[in-house]
């Protein structure tokens, strides 16, 4: 996966926590809204697909021949993902747009079709489910500042 996925939503309530804005980098991408789209997933559903691989492999059949993209097939862009975050901490903030980092390609989406066929799995939770269980977790961690 890509690594500004994973640290995306932890980063921003990084920054809010310190009273720092967030920073979007990158707003002239070729996507809807200009910023990049990434396949957003969440844990449980990262596990439930290692179970599903487990599941398989426990019943005998090879998976020697089987490589799979896990994530939820549909993208979500930086902006959209950093306004999710704002709301779900009740701050009014606005990001703060910034240029491109070198190296962002504009779009990576997980294709979960083959999993899908193998091994029956599909994400069950969606960007808001992924946004909450962020925020809840930051708030319940007696180390991190608490926002709000």
């Amino acid at each position: 996966g890509d690594m500004a996925t994973l640290n995306l939503i932890p980063m921003v309530l990084d920054r809010l926590s310190r009273g720092e804005t967030p920073k979007i980098f990158g707003t002239d991408y070729p996507t809807p809204d200009g910023t990049c789209v990434r396949d957003y997933i969440h844990v449980r559903d990262l596990a439930a697909a290692h179970i599903a691989a487990l599941d398989h492999l426990a019943g005998g059949r090879d998976m020697a021949e089987h490589v799979f993209n896990v994530g939820t097939g549909k993208g979500s862009s930086v902006r959209e993902v950093v306004s999710r975050v704002i709301a779900a901490t009740g701050l009014d903030v606005e990001p703060e747009e910034l240029g491109r980092r070198a190296g962002d390609p504009p779009q990576l989406i997980g294709d979960a079709e083959r999993i899908g066929a193998v091994l029956g799995w599909k994400a069950e939770h969606d960007l808001d489910d992924i946004v909450a269980s962020s925020f809840s977790s930051w708030q319940a961690d007696p180390a991190r500042k608490h926002i709000g």
